[in-house]
């Protein structure tokens, strides 16, 4: 991580404390007391909920055409993207808990789109944070013994999780630092988050979303974030982009929820600053982070019908929303 000499040259989301932060007013967090009354009320929370139905899985292994970018939702944060004969994988988790231990936790709802056993080559691995939904240890360590020479490609302070455990070829980025591996290019991207798997290590690494290049395609990858105003900005720096992947899941409820992760609403006027820059205006939207693990208190099948009523109030095109059940694939050019 850099250190640099005075606090002035310090980029806005480090903080000169140490670790990073958020550099917009939107952005502030609750506390310890105010997740003690989420737990308390939480109780009243609705019914689950029905989980995503799967899709048939034979289409996302089949070889797609290489000219083609082909992209299969797994579930939650975990997509397949593939082109040009190359294969990358985000936020991977095969486990059926989102926890540091395998009998606590948040289950898993909807087995995973794609079995593990499955999947093609793998060359590259997208990492958006370090939350135990996105960043699961088991599935880091099943990926890294079976595609030992995969590229690992992740924020700062988080390189040592997957050095730790055996891999060989890992790349921290900072916010708007780029990077090219082979036919395939990186632009790391900022997002409203936070980071920790300790209480004793909260925002002591980076967290992220990824323009991710495979030859002629740009997918936009926003990992897990609350609506922040630099949506517009990624378009136009490191687009332009054929698909946005953006989460629509965990918001609820919002009062505190609001600071760290959107609701439907929020996905759709972060598309709109996206769709809205000259030559982003054919981008097509895939939402993430909802369906596979409940993670907060709104139904598991509530983010995608708001979705819906959400992009028609806004009278976007019908064609550019693709909501996939897992397994499903999405096909492009």
């Amino acid at each position: 991580m850099n250190k640099l000499s005075t606090e002035a040259s310090i980029p806005a989301h480090h903080d000169p404390r140490g670790g990073f932060r958020n550099p917009w007013r939107s952005s502030e967090q609750h506390g310890f007391g105010s997740f003690l009354k989420w737990m308390v009320t939480r109780r009243n929370r609705p019914p689950a909920g029905n989980a995503p139905r799967l899709a048939p899985t034979t289409t996302a292994i089949d070889g797609p055409d290489d000219h083609r970018l082909s992209i299969t939702w797994i579930g939650h944060s975990t997509f397949l993207i593939r082109a040009g004969g190359l294969s990358v994988l985000t936020d991977p988790i095969w486990s059926e808990r989102a926890s540091p231990v395998a009998f606590a936790g948040p289950r898993r709802h909807t087995a995973p789109g794609v079995p593990f056993d499955e999947l093609p080559q793998i060359d590259a691995v997208f990492m958006s944070h370090d939350h135990y939904d996105h960043l699961d240890d088991t599935t880091i360590r099943r990926l890294i013994t079976r595609f030992p020479r995969t590229k690992w490609i992740t924020t700062l302070g988080v390189g040592a999780f997957f050095r730790e455990r055996g891999a060989t070829d890992v790349t921290e980025l900072d916010w708007w630092q780029d990077a090219g591996f082979d036919g395939i290019s990186a632009v790391c991207t900022p997002a409203q988050h936070f980071s920790g798997r300790y209480p004793w290590n909260r925002n002591a690494t980076l967290w992220c979303g990824w323009t991710i290049g495979l030859g002629a395609y740009r997918v936009f990858f926003a990992g897990d974030t609350a609506l922040h105003p630099e949506f517009a900005d990624i378009a136009r720096r490191s687009g332009p982009l054929n698909v946005a992947i953006l989460p629509i899941g965990a918001y609820d409820p919002r009062w505190f929820m609001k600071a760290v992760h959107m609701n439907p609403e929020d996905a759709v006027a972060a598309y709109s600053g996206i769709a809205g820059v000259p030559g982003n205006d054919e981008c097509v939207f895939i939402p993430s982070h909802w369906g596979t693990f409940r993670l907060t208190d709104e139904p598991l099948d509530e983010p995608p019908r708001r979705l819906n009523r959400a992009w028609t109030e806004a009278a976007l095109p019908k064609d550019y929303l693709h909501v996939l059940s897992p397994g499903e694939t999405r096909r492009q050019g």
